[in-house]
């Protein structure tokens, strides 16, 4: 594994220069964990299912419905999400104006109990997120896949980056790049393959002052195609 600042030399000259790669970057801000712990949870949940809703379907079409979304769903009240009844689940698989998906309708009651869970022993979900240190980020993917609904992989990794919470993403050119530099052998497959991308991104991290966001799109715009 290289040093960081050989493959920040790689992405400026992709990209045209130190100014031009912080001007792309500064397309993802991350923000202080204060900042995610003062969102309300109806926002994380709302984050929630954007990004669970975008997986499958067009976001643009998932967005310009999302006024109905929020109307649909109580303006994502975890409570009100967590107790909905099959009349209440029925009504909105009848609803025209939102995506009408069972299963991802469904995500929207468990990952809002699954919120409430977090909250009796976090004060609130936002502030676990917020508090979950970014040198085991891969442990909070985890719990995500494990506790969450429809929130594994990409979804749970571009779910946290859109809270404001530093994040990696295994974009193809991410991959592309760690295989480059000797962190994995393939695509990710699973915990095993997070945990190493974990180790090298707290080195890389260690070496340059960047967050787990900059680290990624860096990497990414060190190859030869970068989609964001």
């Amino acid at each position: 594994m290289r040093d960081f600042g050989l493959i920040i030399a790689m992405a400026v000259d992709r990209k045209g220069g130190p100014d031009a790669l912080e001007k792309i970057l500064a397309e993802t801000p991350s923000v202080a964990p204060t900042v995610i712990a003062a969102m309300p949870d109806d926002r994380i949940l709302a984050a929630m299912t954007r990004r669970v809703f975008y997986a499958g379907f067009s976001a643009k079409v998932v967005d310009a419905k999302w006024d109905a979304f929020e109307a649909a769903f109580a303006k994502f009240d975890p409570r009100a999400c967590a107790f909905m009844t099959e009349e209440g689940f029925d009504a909105l698989m009848k609803n025209p104006s939102i995506v009408r998906n069972g299963a991802k309708v469904r995500s929207v009651q468990l990952n809002a109990k699954f919120l409430l869970d977090v909250a009796t022993t976090h004060g609130s979900a936002a502030r676990c997120f917020a508090e979950w240190p970014d040198a085991d980020y891969a442990g909070l993917l985890d719990v995500l896949k494990q506790r969450a609904s429809h929130l594994g992989g990409e979804s749970a990794m571009r779910f946290l980056r859109s809270i404001g919470k530093p994040a990696f993403v295994t974009s193809s050119d991410v991959v592309a790049a760690l295989i480059r530099e000797g962190v994995l052998a393939r695509p990710p497959s699973g915990k095993r393959d997070l945990v190493a991308i974990q180790h090298a991104f707290n080195q890389w991290s260690g070496q340059s002052g960047r967050n787990l966001t900059e680290i990624s799109r860096i990497l990414a715009m060190s190859v030869a195609s970068d989609p964001r």
